[in-house]
C-alpha cells in the first residue's frame, strides 16, 4: 500500500495527523467514492485514537469511518479481533483499508444510534432488557470462539498493573494522599484476593471495553466498537463491564435479570460458567470490583496526564460501586471501610458469605 510519507515522518500534532489522514484517504477516494470535503469528527475517545466520518457514494454505505490511530495505538489488533468477532457472528465494522505503520484505517460505519443513548432514554424497562439480552447473546457467541494462544493473556501481572493505577493516580495524584505502610498492606491483601478470584475463573475471549458506550443500535444488534484491547481472561469480566458501567447505572432487579439471562444462556451454550448461580454472582462482583479499582485510577490518569477532564465526573459512581460490593463480602470489608473514609461516609455493613 502506497503512502505519501514514510512512517517515521508522520506528523504527531492533531492537525498534522488530520492532514496525513486526508492525504491517505485521497488515495482511496476513487475506489470508495469518497467525498473528502465532508471529513468531520465522529466521536471522542479516552485514548489518542480519533474517528472521522465522511460521505461515500460507494457500495459500503452512505458514510464511512476514517480512523486515526497513531502508533503505538492498536491497528493490527483491531483488524485481528474484528475478524474473530465476525467469525463468531458478531456485528462489527468491516475493515476496508489499513496502513499499519502509519496507524490509519477506513472502516464501515455502524451509525450514530448508541446503546448508551437508547438505554438512557428507555430506562430499566422491556426495551432496555431486550437490548441488554442481545448484547449478552453476542458476547456468548464471541466467548464460544475461544482458542488458547490467540489473544494476550489477562494474567496476574496484567491485573495487578491495572489496580496499581488507584494508589498512583487516584490516591497520590488526585487526592494528594501518601500511601503509608498500613494502606499499602491493605491494598496488597485486597488485590491478591481479587487476582486469585479472577485467575480461578474459566478464561475466555474477553473484550475489556464491552459497555453501552461502545455498542450501537444496528441490524443485527448490537454493533460492537472499540475492541482492539481484547484479551483472554475471566469469563465474568465483560458481563460486569456491561452492567456496571461508568455512564449509567441500574437497579438490582434489572441487573439480576441480565446476569441470570447470561448465566442460563451461557450454560446452555456449553460455556464453563459456575453451575452455582450464587458463586457465579460472587465471581462477577469481585471481577467488577477489580475493574472499578482500575477505572478510579485510569480516569485520574486520563485527566492529569492526557488533559481529558470530562471522565472525572464519573468517579463518584465507581466509588459507590466499590463500596457497595466490598461491604457485601467479609474479606473485602477493610477495603470497603477505606473507600468509605475516602468518600467521607459511614456505611452500615452487611455481610454476604
Amino acid at each position: 500500500m502506497t503512502f505519501p510519507a514514510p512512517p517515521n515522518a508522520a506528523p504527531s500534532s492533531p492537525d498534522g495527523r488530520r492532514d496525513l489522514l486526508a492525504a491517505w484517504l485521497s488515495g482511496h477516494a476513487q475506489q470508495y467514492a469518497l467525498d473528502l470535503s465532508t471529513l468531520a469528527p465522529a466521536s471522542a475517545d479516552a485514548s489518542f485514537r480519533r474517528y472521522f466520518r465522511l460521505a461515500s457514494a460507494g457500495a459500503h454505505g452512505a458514510t464511512l469511518i476514517a480512523v486515526d490511530a497513531p502508533p503505538p495505538e492498536k491497528c493490527r489488533e483491531f483488524v485481528q479481533v474484528a475478524q474473530l468477532l465476525e467469525q463468531a457472528g458478531v456485528h462489527v465494522p468491516r475493515v476496508l483499508e489499513v496502513d499499519y505503520d502509519a496507524g490509519l484505517m477506513l472502516v464501515t460505519d455502524l451509525g450514530t444510534a448508541s446503546y448508551l443513548a437508547a438505554l438512557t432514554e428507555a430506562g430499566p424497562g422491556p426495551r432496555s432488557r431486550a437490548l441488554m439480552h442481545d448484547a449478552l447473546d453476542a458476547l456468548i457467541r464471541f466467548q464460544l470462539e475461544t482458542k488458547p494462544g490467540v489473544l494476550p493473556v489477562f494474567d496476574e501481572a496484567f491485573l495487578r498493573r491495572e489496580m496499581e493505577l488507584l494508589p498512583e493516580w487516584f490516591l497520590e495524584r488526585h487526592l494528594g494522599r501518601k500511601v503509608d505502610d498500613a494502606t499499602r498492606a491493605m491494598l496488597d491483601r485486597t488485590f491478591a484476593l481479587l487476582i486469585a478470584s479472577a485467575r480461578a475463573q474459566p478464561q475466555v475471549f474477553m473484550l475489556r471495553d464491552f459497555m453501552p458506550r461502545n455498542l450501537m443500535i444496528a441490524t443485527p444488534n448490537p454493533g460492537v466498537l472499540d475492541f482492539q484491547d481484547a484479551v483472554e481472561g475471566p469469563i465474568t469480566y465483560d458481563v460486569a463491564s456491561l452492567l456496571r458501567d461508568a455512564f449509567l447505572g441500574w437497579d438490582e432487579e434489572f441487573e439480576l435479570d441480565c446476569f441470570a439471562h447470561y448465566w442460563e444462556r451461557a450454560k446452555k451454550a456449553g460455556l464453563p460458567v459456575d453451575p452455582d448461580f450464587g458463586e457465579f454472582y460472587r465471581q462477577l462482583e469481585w471481577m467488577g470490583l477489580q475493574r472499578h479499582i482500575k477505572v478510579l485510577g485510569l480516569f485520574c490518569r486520563i485527566n492529569y496526564r492526557d488533559g481529558k477532564p470530562h471522565y472525572m465526573a464519573d468517579l463518584p459512581r465507581f466509588l459507590d460501586y466499590a463500596s457497595k460490593v466490598a461491604h457485601r463480602y467479609r474479606p473485602l470489608v477493610p477495603f470497603a471501610r477505606f473507600i468509605d473514609e475516602l468518600r467521607g461516609t459511614a456505611v452500615e455493613t452487611g455481610y454476604t458469605f
